[in-house]
């Protein structure tokens, strides 16, 4: 969707069903692990321009047990690493766009169980998120502003809210 909008573009999209920030995860995988990816990532995809990033849903399944707090910690994790990455490098920083995911909506579908007590935290990042994005100075978007998760599994977003989402970041790429 995005790339039919921004055709002066050449999107790449890295999305894994499943990712974390920086944890292993002990039932999917350790391949599911946002920061041991996103080296190999940053490698192959090099020059990059524009980095969106939208991580930390998955940090909220039950098995990781961590705040929202330790998850914008996380975040602020990545983001040094992309820093870091292109300072070494000695490349150019692309510019970093920090997306905090929409707040999740427990009790619905085959997914419940496994993000229980996720709901409450999820409604918390977007104060974690403003914080880093201001600390990095990126541009940021609330995603909750913008899109809902499905009713059928509370996770998700319908076809309907992948397009506003689409068409909000194309707004941001834009306007940078």
């Amino acid at each position: 969707m995005l790339q039919n909008s921004l055709k002066q573009y050449h999107i790449i999209e890295e999305g894994l069903p499943g990712r974390t920030t920086v944890h292993d995860d002990p039932i999917e995988g350790k391949h599911k692990n946002g920061l041991t990816y996103l080296r190999p990532c940053l490698e192959s995809h090099t020059p990059i321009d524009i980095f969106v990033l939208m991580l930390g849903t998955n940090d909220l399944k039950t098995r990781f047990s961590v705040t929202a707090a330790d998850i914008s910690y996380s975040i602020n994790q990545l983001i040094s690493e992309i820093k870091t990455y292109h300072l070494k490098s000695n490349q150019n920083c692309p510019k970093i766009i920090l997306l905090c995911p929409s707040p999740i909506k427990e009790n619905r579908g085959d997914l419940s169980n496994i993000f229980a007590g996720g709901e409450e935290k999820s409604k918390l990042l977007n104060h974690y998120y403003q914080k880093i994005a201001q600390k990095h100075h990126l541009t940021y978007l609330d995603i909750g502003s913008v899109v809902t998760v499905s009713e059928i599994d509370g996770i998700h977003y319908d076809l309907k809210e992948q397009v506003k989402l689409a068409h909000s970041i194309q707004k941001l790429i834009e306007n940078l």
